[in-house]
């Protein structure tokens, strides 16, 4: 089981028709990430605190349907969170968040994981926004000591993160329970570091999303491998980077030990999960909104 632990919110994502609408959602990087493992066939469990309101029992519905395991999902009375992305002519995205008072803030350490855990996956606005924020990284923190393979993608909303250089300080403190980083170019060039780095605080590799160029890895042992981004005509980017960890996650993970998590295994193969994640990124790029694909999809597509 693959546990994606974060944020569920609500994108009011605009459209053509009539001028001005908004047409709600389900989105939020974990959210989409789980969903996307779900619709690869990956075993997935969601671990969140989730609103009580209409919001919220669409989201659940959505993952639900998708066969993601929600025996972790806390549940309160709080609003969902709302994000309403910008569209850029590229199909690029920036949002504005409405996350006062709401659920997905509040949530709280869970006991330690089910035993048929392999990996877990954390991120986005969940690692921003206290007192959920502390919480998942004790999560993290817990888990990697236990040994399982932790993927981090800080996917970083600047809007959201009062104190830039506390965040930055709080990430590297990350990096020794991280086995493998993903961040996009922006991500990156916000943060301010260098993945040599990294590297050397922790992670086992490093996983850089760099949009129309593709994908790229950096390993701790110094290998190099990239995947070019598949052409598609672009309907919208959101949720094309939460796919890229589904799919990162459904290969690390899904098969034999890597040794990822800490433990000895078997060696990745960088290029096939590199090109994978960039198929299903160029299939959610097609749709407008977090519309990762299901794996009949990529098959069909290959």
């Amino acid at each position: 089981m693959i546990v994606v632990g974060g944020e569920a919110l609500i994108d009011l994502v605009p459209v053509a028709e009539p001028p001005g609408a908004l047409l709600p959602r389900p989105g939020g990087g974990p959210y989409n990430t789980a969903l996307a493992l779900g619709r690869l066939g990956a075993g997935a469990a969601f671990c969140s605190r989730v609103s009580s309101d209409g919001f919220g029992e669409s989201l659940l519905a959505g993952l639900r349907a998708a066969g993601v395991d929600l025996s972790l999902v806390q549940r309160g009375p709080e609003p969902t969170t709302l994000a309403v992305p910008s569209l850029a002519p590229d199909g690029s995205a920036a949002y504005r968040f409405y996350t006062e008072g709401t659920a997905d803030r509040l949530f709280t350490l869970p006991p330690a994981l089910p035993r048929g855990a392999r990996a877990l996956a954390l991120g986005t606005c969940s690692l921003a926004l206290e007192p959920g924020a502390s919480a998942y990284e004790a999560l993290l923190r817990r888990e990697s000591r236990r040994g399982l393979l932790t993927l981090l993608d800080p996917n970083i909303r600047p809007a959201l993160i009062a104190d830039p250089a506390g965040y930055r300080k709080r990430f590297l403190g990350w990096l020794p329970y991280v086995s493998v980083l993903k961040l996009s170019e922006e991500d990156a060039a916000w943060l301010g570091g260098r993945i040599p780095d990294w590297l050397a605080a922790g992670p086992s590799a490093v996983v850089l999303t760099r949009g129309a160029a593709g994908l790229t890895v950096r390993t701790r042992e110094g290998a190099e491998h990239g995947a070019a981004a598949r052409p598609v005509v672009v309907a919208d980017t959101i949720g094309a980077g939460d796919t890229v960890n589904a799919a990162l996650l459904h290969r690390l993970a899904g098969g034999p030990d890597t040794g990822l998590g800490g433990r000895g295994g078997s060696p990745v193969d960088w290029p096939s999960v590199l090109a994978y994640a960039a198929h299903a990124a160029a299939l959610t790029c097609t749709r407008a909104g977090a519309e990762p694909p299901y794996a009949a999809e990529l098959e069909l597509s290959r």
